[in-house]
């Protein structure tokens, strides 16, 4: 474990309090792996994205379609709720407002549920998803997701501990009331917020 982390070294020039209290910064070539379940197999000719729910005109993707969506490069720092950092690293997407604009949430879409595979799920409100700095998230540092991080797709909110980040999604619900996603039901807080340490509940 000495080699993976930091000890809180802040790189020069970079403002502290993008750490949020409690984390510790990975070591810049480390990524450490949490994930539900094994590493699927992925299949690109049978794989799709799903967008269903409080939406006026729900879509089903193939990857080939989502492929064909615009793209945009961010820069974001993510939080585990694990208590690891990393900073500055580069993310490669669809940006959510170009998903949102496809389907038109409807006025009661208040909530939107992330499903992945083997059952995980994890859900934000709307509000939080219709951001700036949300990706349908396929690259990372110039390179695509590796499998073991979410490739071919992973939702990537950074505002959020990275569990709402989820890993293999297969579809998006919305929704008029909000439910608990896997995680959220097990004792994770559902607010997910870094900066005020929202772990637990």
């Amino acid at each position: 474990m000495v080699g993976l982390f930091t000890r809180n070294r802040i790189p020069e020039g970079v403002d502290p309090k993008r750490l949020p209290p409690g984390q510790t910064l990975t070591a810049p070539d480390k990524w450490p792996l949490l994930h539900f379940g094994p590493v699927p197999k992925t299949d690109l000719e049978t794989w799709s994205l799903k967008v269903f729910g409080e939406v006026a005109k729900p879509v089903t993707l193939g990857y080939e379609q989502f492929k064909g969506l615009p793209t945009k490069e961010i820069t974001a720092d993510i939080h585990c709720v694990t208590a690891w950092s990393r900073l500055g690293d580069r993310w490669t997407g669809v940006p959510i407002q170009a998903l949102l604009e496809m389907v038109q949430p409807t006025p009661d879409a208040r909530y939107v549920m992330a499903h992945c595979e083997y059952g995980y799920t994890t859900s934000v409100p709307l509000s939080v998803l219709d951001d700036d700095d949300v990706l349908l998230c396929t690259g990372w540092n110039g390179q695509d997701l590796s499998v073991e991080h979410g490739w071919p797709l992973r939702l990537l909110i950074p505002k959020k501990y990275f569990w709402k980040s989820a890993k293999w999604l297969r579809g998006l619900e919305f929704m008029s009331k909000n439910r608990l996603g896997f995680w959220e039901q097990r004792g994770y807080h559902d607010e997910a917020d870094p900066f005020k340490e929202t772990r637990y509940w």
